[in-house]
């Protein structure tokens, strides 16, 4: 009979500790949500942040329409560099970078970045220039879809029937939202909305070539060498060739654009940071469901932050960029569904 008892009770205690750690799971889940949800917050403010920048001296005095944007991003990716490096330091985790560039992982992830730096963000930039920051923000955010068809071709992975209809709303809210361009002077609009394409097709490489690096690389260091690499190439293989390096010293000494500028890099560098870590919290489908967002915010912090004008279209088209987004890389139902997961 006593045998029977002390084997209820510690059947009884086992279940407690698996509730317990269940809990516990699911609690650090939620946390990962809350994480990807600022990284989602933080790109759509720091996109704002530089558009108010690239509106101020010294940018609107470009030698071209190209030139302020790519120094712009030129800065924000050094200045991003140098807050990650800060972080690498406090964390004992910067030696991690020099050992990581000696290796293949660490190669792929600098390839990766040159897609996801010069071209991509020179091209996001542009867009917000010429197009605006809410509208730059939505076709940027088309990038799970140029990944997804990248992978198919490349990775010869499968489309499920979910990801092509996430892919044909994706496409159709890009047609709304670009179907009318927003009041004002904006003669570069279709221009910057083709920018705003590019950096989708160069962040949709970046993921696919930086699948195999990110997983062999602390997320700490990879991030770090990603913006160090994209300003290295920037200033080295893309200013040389707009003439940005005296826009690039004026802007230096103009505080009151340089202020933004470095408050945007520090919002970018949070941003990608929530985003990592948010992988190994609650899932990457979950993650990138809840960080293409960005376009939804960036419509927000425009509305406050900007005059410039939100119209129908644009909110419409937005909104059904990012479900098709969320399709394509997620199912949905399981974004929230944490309980009796793998987180």
């Amino acid at each position: 009979m006593a045998n029977g008892v002390e084997a209820i009770r510690g059947v009884g205690t086992a279940v407690s500790a698996q509730a317990a750690r269940s809990n516990l799971e699911l609690r650090y889940a939620k946390k990962g949500l809350m994480w990807a949800l600022i990284s989602g917050m933080g790109w759509g403010l720091g996109g704002v942040l530089i558009g108010m920048a690239l509106g101020m001296a010294p940018f609107t005095t470009g030698a071209t329409i190209y030139t302020g944007a790519l120094v712009a991003g030129a800065m924000n990716d050094g200045l991003g560099g140098i807050y990650l490096f800060g972080y690498n330091v406090y964390t004992g985790r910067w030696r991690e970078i020099f050992r990581t560039l000696k290796t293949w992982p660490g190669a792929l992830v600098c390839i990766a970045a040159v897609f996801g730096g010069p071209i991509a963000m020179g091209g996001y930039l542009m867009g917000i220039e010429l197009a605006g920051p809410a509208y730059a923000m939505g076709i940027s955010a088309l990038y799970p879809v140029v990944g997804a068809l990248l992978a198919m071709i490349v990775l010869k992975e499968k489309i499920s029937r979910r990801v092509w209809i996430g892919i044909a709303c994706s496409v159709a809210g890009a047609i709304i939202m670009s179907y009318t361009p927003p009041s004002g002077d904006h003669p570069h609009f279709y221009l910057g909305l083709g920018l705003a394409l590019l950096a989708a097709l160069g962040w949709g490489v970046e993921g696919v070539l930086s699948t195999y690096g990110m997983e062999m690389v602390d997320p700490s260091v990879a991030i770090n060498l990603r913006q160090a690499t994209s300003s290295v190439v920037s200033m080295v293989a893309v200013l040389p060739l707009v003439g940005g390096f005296v826009m690039f010293g004026k802007a230096l000494q103009t505080f009151s654009s340089l202020w933004i500028l470095a408050a945007a890099a520090l919002v970018g560098a949070i941003s990608y940071w929530s985003w990592y870590r948010a992988f190994s919290m609650c899932g990457v489908a979950r993650t990138m469901a809840l960080n293409i967002t960005y376009s939804i915010w960036g419509i927000v912090f425009t509305y406050f932050f900007t005059t410039t004008e939100i119209t129908a279209s644009l909110v419409v088209g937005a909104v059904i960029i990012t479900l098709g987004s969320i399709l394509v890389v997620s199912n949905p139902s399981e974004i929230i569904k944490l309980r009796n997961e793998e987180v």
